[in-house]
């Protein structure tokens, strides 16, 4: 079929072309915004989260963790959903499910009520994302459009979470935090609307799902992260904690071992084969890491110790947005002359500088001298790598298998947030337990009677040395951030081989896969 087909029909390669090209790409592009936003626009809302609902600044994390978790743990099987099923149907579907759980979020009246819809938002992300993901392969040709499809997925991705972190204030701010969750549900039924009208239903490859395989990496992904955490808590001798490590390296085991015996698993392990593709999913999980506690903890930070208010704080996080799209934009226009790789580690390098620059953060720091310039430098780093990644990770894959090569990415991304996040955590627990012991005695020596009747009350203590014990937890947090994005860089330079087709590729030079 030639360039001058009908916008409404398809060519023999399945790629949708045509004016109606846009607007696909606005609902792709707006389905990826509202997942990848939920989980920052909740970030804002956690100080008041934490007080309605009475979590502890370590279980607090798990607001975040139950999305992520359930997200990245049934991403690989959302991904092959929509290669059996069909893409379109398997889209709607998971972008209804999400508002429904969104629904059932904000109407929550304790902890276990608000992360059992925040899981089952990841179950419906998990079925939305990497379908739109895989749709762009089956709607833009290789080449010039499918590089610039990719540059707004990419760029979406990367910058949804500021765009998140402003979302959340603004709705804090001048409603409550149960709107973080409502906001979705007009958000979902009007994407899916959208998608009945502009969007084509891919072709349907036989198959099964591998639901051992799900199940195995989900529980084995949670009692991990559990484990991180529970250390956090009641350190690494605890018995509960042992337990989790243990459980989570026989089910990981257990999981690896499923997906070498099934014919059609949810992870095809021979993607791993192929060096590039390793190494882009190596350096998505190092990334990820470090943004999730990057944002976590800054938005803590800047609520708590600088005193911002909720649309404040989201408006300290609006020029992330805006660097992000600067770095996809240059990424997506210079990779067919020059590559992947260079903008891979450029980008690592400026992430880790960062994290780097803000382990200085203590209860001195203004948000001009401290955060502002970490924050752009971070934010350009993403922007770098997240269209390279994108578009390595899915180059030369076969059309049948773009939904399984999306989840993985995906994935990576969000079992990389939830791994990072706990680690973080940990490391952020104990150093503050320790500045905690350290503070103890100043504490009695200079501290009102007001003040230790709170503390003797509480166990917590008082402003200004609260502010002091979270900074340098925090503080120490981003050492452990910034050494992922590193070895992100590392990665990035040791495994990556730009190859001549590769270029080629992304020039729109070279035949696509179908088989």
């Amino acid at each position: 079929m030639d360039g001058n087909a009908s916008p409404t029909s398809n060519g023999t390669d399945g790629k949708v072309r045509g004016s109606g090209n846009g607007l696909a790409l606005f609902v792709i592009a707006s389905c990826q915004l509202m997942v990848v936003l939920d989980i920052t626009i909740v970030n804002i809302a956690l100080p008041h989260i934490q007080s309605a609902l009475h979590f502890s600044t370590e279980s607090l994390s798990w607001v975040v963790n139950a999305y992520t978790l359930a997200f990245g743990g049934l991403l690989l099987l959302g991904g092959r959903a929509g290669d059996i099923l069909g893409r379109k149907r398997v889209f709607i579907f998971g972008v209804l499910l999400f508002g429904l759980a969104s629904l059932l979020g904000g109407l929550a009246q304790n902890a276990g009520q608000l992360m059992g819809a925040r899981a089952l938002q990841g179950v419906g992300g998990a079925i939305a994302s990497p379908t739109s993901l895989a749709l762009i392969t089956t709607t833009f040709r290789e080449g010039p459009a499918r590089n610039r499809a990719f540059g707004v997925f990419a760029g979406v991705s990367a910058g949804g979470g500021a765009i998140g972190l402003l979302a959340g204030g603004v709705l804090v701010e001048w409603l409550n935090w149960r709107w973080v969750l409502f906001v979705n549900v007009p958000i979902a039924l009007l994407i899916a609307v959208l998608a009945r009208k502009v969007i084509r239903e891919s072709e349907r490859h036989p198959g099964h799902f591998d639901l051992a395989g799900a199940l195995l990496c989900t529980t084995g992904m949670v009692a991990l992260v559990y484990g991180f955490i529970r250390a956090s808590q009641d350190g690494w001798r605890d018995g509960w904690t042992l337990f989790s490590f243990g459980a989570a390296v026989v089910l990981l085991t257990l999981f690896i071992l499923n997906e070498k015996r099934s014919p059609q698993p949810i992870t095809p392990l021979h993607m791993f084969a192929d060096r590039n593709r390793a190494g882009t999913y190596g350096i998505m999980l190092m990334l990820a890491c470090a943004i999730f506690g990057m944002f976590f903890f800054l938005t803590l930070f800047v609520q708590i110790v600088l005193g911002f208010s909720p649309l404040r704080a989201g408006l300290a996080f609006l020029p992330v947005s805006a660097v992000v799209a600067v770095g996809a934009g240059i990424t997506s226009q210079l990779l067919p002359k020059f590559g992947p790789k260079p903008f891979m580690v450029t980008g690592a390098l400026c992430s880790a500088a960062g994290l780097a620059w803000l382990t200085r953060t203590d209860v001195h720091s203004t948000y001009l001298g401290s955060i502002l310039g970490p924050l752009l430098i971070f934010g350009l780093g993403m922007g770098l790598q997240f269209v390279s990644l994108t578009l390595m990770a899915l180059s030369n894959v076969p059309d049948r298998e773009s939904g399984a090569a999306s989840g993985l990415l995906n994935s990576m991304q969000q079992v990389g947030g939830s791994l990072g996040l706990s680690i973080l955590v940990t490391v952020f627990g104990t150093a503050s337990r320790n500045e905690a012991r350290e503070q103890v005695a100043g504490f009695l020596r200079t501290a009102t009677p007001e003040q230790k009747a709170f503390f003797a009350r509480t166990k917590q203590f008082p402003k200004p040395w609260s502010d002091q014990v979270l900074t340098s937890g925090i503080s120490a947090a981003f050492i452990v951030a910034a050494a992922f994005t590193l070895a992100g860089a590392a990665i990035a330079l040791l495994v990556i081989q730009v190859r001549p087709s590769d270029l080629e590729r992304l020039k729109g030079n070279h035949t696509p896969t179908t088989v």
